[in-house]
């Protein structure tokens, strides 16, 4: 039995007229009865403490009548047909396409009422998300003309070096050790007596790029490699240690034709323009803003 049919049953029960009121009639018992044990629920509380919340903020913070307008953009619409199917073998029917507008329409309401209580303070998820779908606006705005063959041609000389094929070393090495240990380990490889141990931990790296060299063994190593003879043992030190170490082969760079790679060039080009005028557009933003740094 519910707590509202026992709680009416025991008024029922000990209804007394003689307790100086007349008794209420039956539906008038019944409508109380259920009226006190809802008012003892917590759910209903928690419901009525929360319409609160939201009068008192409607009060002390009404919206702007734009905030109350949602607009569901061609772009928009486009932008799910769009993504709807990776292979684009087929676009969503209308039914399909009015569910994601739909889902979108909710989900934007329930960021601005999210956003109009503050649940957003001290996210840093919604943050970055918010950041984010701005980034994305900006650099959809961003219109950058093609640019003339002087323009390209004249970026693609200073830039010439992130196109230019680099010079490639392949080489063996043992794993870093203190400098007795790499000698010792260079004595047995030439007298053909190191262990399998040795052997199994000694890597081969073939056609690595020269310019990578200093960032992954330090400058000094990638020095002293380029210096060596080819097919020969030698100890060299790494910023991790002391190697045993043979130079195999030297493969020379070349340089890149601007004719060759003018379609990559352009693309490039075109993507560095875009997130220049980008962070131009957020430097203005910016300039609205002072910054503070806590010291």
């Amino acid at each position: 039995m519910s707590n509202a049919a026992q709680t009416f049953e025991g008024a029922s029960a000990h209804a007394n007229p003689r307790d100086g009121h007349s008794a209420l009639p039956a539906p008038a018992r019944s409508w109380g009865t259920a009226l006190r044990a809802l008012a003892r629920e917590p759910l209903l509380h928690f419901l009525a403490l929360g319409g609160l919340i939201f009068a008192a903020d409607a009060i002390l913070h009404p919206p702007a009548k734009d905030e109350k307008v949602i607009t569901v953009t061609k772009a928009l619409r486009q932008s799910f047909i769009d993504t709807f199917d990776e292979d684009k073998q087929r676009t969503p029917s209308e039914a399909e396409l009015q569910k994601m507008v739909e889902a979108w329409v909710a989900s934007e309401i329930l960021y601005r009422e999210g956003k109009a209580l503050g649940v957003d303070r001290g996210d840093e998820m919604i943050r970055d998300r918010v950041a984010f779908k701005l980034q994305y606006l900006i650099f959809d705005q961003v219109r950058v003309p093609k640019p003339s063959e002087e323009q390209l041609r004249a970026w693609f000389t200073e830039n010439h070096a992130r196109f230019d094929e680099p010079e490639r070393v392949s080489f063996l090495i043992t794993p870093p050790s203190d400098e007795a240990t790499a000698k010792r380990h260079l004595d047995d490889i030439r007298e053909q007596r190191e262990s399998e141990e040795l052997r199994d931990q000694t890597r081969a790296i073939l056609d690595r790029p020269v310019p990578s060299l200093s960032a992954a063994f330090g400058d000094q190593f990638g020095e002293g490699l380029l210096k060596l003879p080819t097919q020969q043992w030698t100890v060299l030190q790494s910023k991790d240690g002391w190697h045993v170490v043979r130079l195999d082969a030297r493969t020379p760079g070349a340089p890149a034709k601007f004719e060759d790679l003018r379609d990559d060039a352009a693309k490039i080009w075109h993507t560095e323009e875009t997130r220049k005028q980008a962070w131009e557009a957020v430097s203005r933003l910016k300039a609205n803003y002072t910054i503070r740094y806590e010291p």
